[in-house]
């Protein structure tokens, strides 16, 4: 069979990622969630009854993700290895500080003891910013490189935790107090600043066409369905508006939705590789070189040129 004739540029172009799948994207997305759900947890001041099920919910999350990760490992039965490498590996301070989350969310759970509740919180914060720098740490892939990546996923998570939060106070017989709506509300607007941030980082200092498209494509959606409605959801329950439990069930819920699309985006569908570039362009036989290529990019920047 005569094999495809593959052009040069095709083989020097960005390629979509394929080593990371929906596995990986979940514990992003799970686990990014569950870690901002404890702090938020350790700092809503809910009763007791509300605070152990959003610890409990948090850490089912948490161990979703990480279970979904575990699977995705070729032998899984050799995950000790993570273990190994705590001075140069975000992945393996991740696997510790989930250790210490565990130990004590199960320990705040049971006791309801507000220290242990607080540095619950504190360490769920230390693996959402684990998770963070592991996308980051992956340098050939350029829209997760970006250092805007870092603070980007942080709010998300937090963000994704205040909208659980206000699920789990919308189910008390107390309801959704002014301060978690408020923070609720705080934190979808500054999710939406990093995002904005964010987009506008990759594209001063350029990145892939396809991840960009992917990216500018996923933007209106995401502003409609992860910011803009859970916004006028939380802004209803603080007019006093009836129906206050499900308005802040409703934000909850899309604010959560939001974040976790953005994460399957970013980590599945605008991963594309860095690519090659090339200095000068080069000629059968003789003549000048051509000027500096790279596809898959709509502009070579000095700093990108091999």
């Amino acid at each position: 069979m005569k094999k495809p004739f593959i052009r040069a540029s095709g083989l020097a172009s960005p390629k979509q990622q394929h080593n990371w799948d929906w596995r990986a994207a979940s514990n992003f997305i799970a686990g990014g969630a569950g870690g901002g759900l404890l702090l938020c947890a350790a700092l809503a001041g809910l009763d007791d009854f509300a605070t152990r099920a959003a610890i409990l919910l948090a850490l089912i999350l948490i161990g979703s993700g990480l279970t979904c990760v575990w699977f995705e490992i070729g032998r899984p039965w050799r995950a000790m290895n993570v273990y190994r490498h705590f001075s140069s590996s975000w992945m393996t301070r991740e696997a510790v500080v989930a250790l210490t989350v565990f130990a004590a969310g199960g320990l705040a759970m049971l006791t309801g003891a507000s220290m242990l509740v607080v540095l619950a919180g504190i360490l769920g914060l230390g693996f959402l910013y684990s998770q963070a720098r592991i996308l980051a740490a992956n340098k050939g892939i350029p829209a997760w490189r970006h250092p805007a990546s870092v603070p980007l996923m942080v709010a998300t998570g937090l963000t994704e935790g205040a909208g659980f939060l206000a699920c789990v106070a919308a189910f008390t017989a107390a309801g959704p107090g002014a301060a978690v709506l408020l923070g609720l509300l705080v934190l979808i607007a500054a999710r939406a600043w990093f995002w904005k941030s964010y987009q506008n980082g990759l594209i001063a200092d350029g990145a892939p066409d396809a991840a960009l498209r992917v990216l500018n494509a996923l933007g209106p959606r995401l502003l409609l369905i992860g910011h803009v409605l859970p916004a006028l959801a939380v802004i209803a329950a603080l007019a006093g508006m009836p129906g206050r439990a499900a308005l802040a069930l409703t934000a909850g819920i899309l604010t959560v939705a939001g974040g976790w699309v953005l994460k399957y985006t970013l980590v599945r569908r605008a991963a594309y590789t860095q690519g090659l570039s090339l200095q000068h362009l080069p000629v059968r036989g003789k003549g000048p070189a051509g000027p500096a290529a790279k596809p898959g990019w709509t502009i070579v920047h000095e700093a990108n040129k091999v």
